[in-house]
């Protein structure tokens, strides 16, 4: 309908009446202004009252619901049903598990979301599968506040922008059922994942999961498409994107296998665990009383297990972790590592020979060594806790990430145990997987010996360190920084293992045995033979200083068993241009379906 009104009404004039009129007629209404020919106000007629203006204006995806077009339409009834249905999912589960979170000092899903994506408001692309499980709690389009309310069935997924990169997502909503996996939100894990191997793009998973709903497992436990499904794609998504997992509550039974099929595991102090079963079921099953943080905490998890790579003091901590973790890896395996503009090291290259001692059996800190060859600030240690006898560190060297396997003269003499070495071996896969090139700092005795390191499997664990650094096809440079002795110097990337260069330290020596253990080995009988006591130690001293002469670094270099023996001021220097000389190089291993070793 086209209605007339007086000359010199203003255009909100005529646009209240419009929509007065059209409210009231129910019918679409043309308002024109005097002799003017083109309507000054159009209002279509969308089903709804002036009374209801207003109501449905909210946050996130309902704003501008009302909002008058350019050419004065407004949404859809339609529309305006579906926005309010989507705000009743984006409130989560019952009030009283909100309240719970309260009192953990937990964030609720979404505002999770928000800290990890929200700094900038075209950072959180889309989401996908919000109305998942919807007939089944909402079937009226009202959601009531009872435990029977499933919002995206407890799982959200979907793609966002972090720290300027793509990535797919997951996150478990702790409001539904405290997070647990049903049909619909496993169909929504296994879709993300398998987008995600499509994509190449890093996956990001934000865990707080009780496990699979147990009484609604039908559907989704043993299927082909299943829950047992997400570990197959952890498998087939490993090596190929970067997956970082962050706990932020307690994920029991099968939620449990995710942090440790993925690439790091950040665990939140005072929140997280993780465990194979809870304490009521490990209680039922070995009669063992335990609580959940000593059945499987944080501190469980970085210092026992070596399952966390990384504990955060709280929820933004745990962003800046994953964060930094990201800043030294690709989107995916076929792409290079991101470089940033370097920085000189935060300690100067000239003290190196000072901080290493001239005696072989004096304990150092590795870290002041790495702190004077690295980028300053650009350290990231990962399970710090476990193995202390070898450090594992991301950094960079003239902006290039690096991955650093390194010996700990601090902690017992940096003997290489079986922990240890697992998880050097574990970290040197990684870095080779994402095309992170390697640099090998060596100072150690070799593997330990003893009874309770057999038991633990040293010669297992050393394996399979040493397969690592065979297989390994990134660019490697290896420093003898002191002793050298036994396997050790094979696990730490030794000239027999292809490293594209390895450097000595005027200080480094390789050999069999350390100059102690040969003497005894070979010449017990001869000294034990020698009377006089002075004789004795003088003939020891000789033979000492005779054998270091045949294991230091300048024999070592005479033989061409290294390649150059580096003034320990240039060491910085000299690894910054290997690198850039190495980075384009070819390695390749043997043609086969893969190796035995693992």
């Amino acid at each position: 309908m086209r209605v007339r009104i007086s000359q010199g009404a203003t255009e909100a004039e005529a646009a209240a009446i419009a929509a007065a009129l059209s409210s009231h007629l129910e019918e679409r209404i043309e308002v024109v202004v005097g002799d003017d020919t083109e309507p000054a106000a159009v209002h279509e007629y969308d089903g709804s009252s002036s009374d209801d203006d207003g109501d449905d204006h909210d946050a996130g995806v309902a704003d501008g619901a009302d909002r008058q077009r350019s050419d004065g339409r407004r949404p859809t009834e339609r529309e305006r049903r579906l926005r309010a249905e989507i705000r009743d999912v984006h409130e989560g589960g019952p009030e009283k598990y909100r309240e719970q979170l309260e009192q953990s000092a937990k964030l609720f899903v979404r505002d999770r979301l928000e800290l990890w994506f929200g700094g900038d408001e075209d950072a959180f692309l889309f989401e996908d599968g919000t109305f998942a499980a919807f007939d089944d709690w909402h079937p009226d389009g009202v959601g009531e506040d009872t435990d029977d309310r499933l919002p995206a069935d407890g799982l959200l997924t979907g793609g966002a922008t972090f720290e300027g990169r793509d990535v797919h997502f997951m996150a478990n909503d702790y409001t539904v059922k405290r997070g647990s996996m049903a049909a619909k939100g496993v169909e929504k894990f296994l879709r993300m994942q398998q987008r995600a191997l499509k994509t190449g793009k890093p996956v990001l998973y934000l865990m707080d999961s009780s496990g699979g709903r147990i009484d609604q497992q039908t559907g989704f436990f043993a299927n082909r498409e299943g829950i047992g499904k997400y570990y197959y794609n952890h498998s087939m998504l490993s090596g190929r994107v970067p997956q970082i997992c962050v706990l932020y509550g307690p994920c029991i039974a099968g939620a449990a296998y995710t942090p440790v099929f993925a690439d790091f595991t950040i665990m939140v102090e005072g929140m997280s665990a993780m465990a194979i079963a809870s304490p009521r079921m490990v209680q039922m099953v070995t009669g063992e009383e335990i609580d959940l943080e000593d059945l499987g905490g944080p501190q469980i998890h970085a210092r026992e297990s070596g399952s966390a790579d990384l504990v955060a003091r709280d929820e933004e901590h745990a962003r800046e972790l994953a964060a930094k973790l990201l800043s030294y890896l690709p989107d995916n395996a076929e792409e290079s590592p991101p470089r940033r503009e370097g920085r000189p090291p935060a300690q100067s290259p000239e003290d190196i020979d000072a901080v290493v001692p001239q005696e072989p059996n004096r304990g150092y800190d590795m870290h002041d060594v790495i702190e004077r060859v690295v980028d300053e600030d650009s350290v990231l240690e990962l399970r710090p806790d476990f193995g202390g006898e070898i450090v594992t560190a991301f950094a960079r060297i003239g902006g290039r990430p690096i991955g650093i396997v390194a010996n700990q003269p601090a902690s017992r003499a940096g003997a290489i145990f079986p922990d240890a070495a697992e998880k050097a071996a574990q970290f040197i896969w990684t870095c080779d997987a994402y095309g992170v090139p390697l640099l090998y700092l060596c100072d150690t005795p070799g593997f330990m010996a003893g009874s309770q390191v057999e038991k633990d499997g040293i010669l297992e664990q050393g394996k399979r360190m040493i397969y690592a650094t065979s297989s390994a096809t990134v660019p490697q440079q290896t420093v003898v920084v002191r002793k050298a002795y036994g396997a050790g110097i094979y696990a730490m990337g030794g000239p027999a293992y292809d490293p594209e260069s390895v450097l000595a330290l005027p200080s480094g020596e390789i050999a069999i045995m350390g100059p102690e253990a040969a003497i005894n080995a070979v010449y017990a009988r001869k000294l034990a033979e020698i009377d006089d006591p002075e004789e004795r130690e003088r003939t020891e001293n000789d033979l000492r200083e005779s054998y270091r002469e045949d294991i230091d670094a300048h024999r070592m270099a005479s033989e061409v068993v290294i390649d150059e023996i580096v003034p320990p001021s240039d060491l910085r220097a000299q690894l910054e241009r290997r690198f850039d000389f190495y980075a384009d190089l070819e390695k390749s291993v043997p043609a086969k379906k893969h190796g035995t070793v693992i």
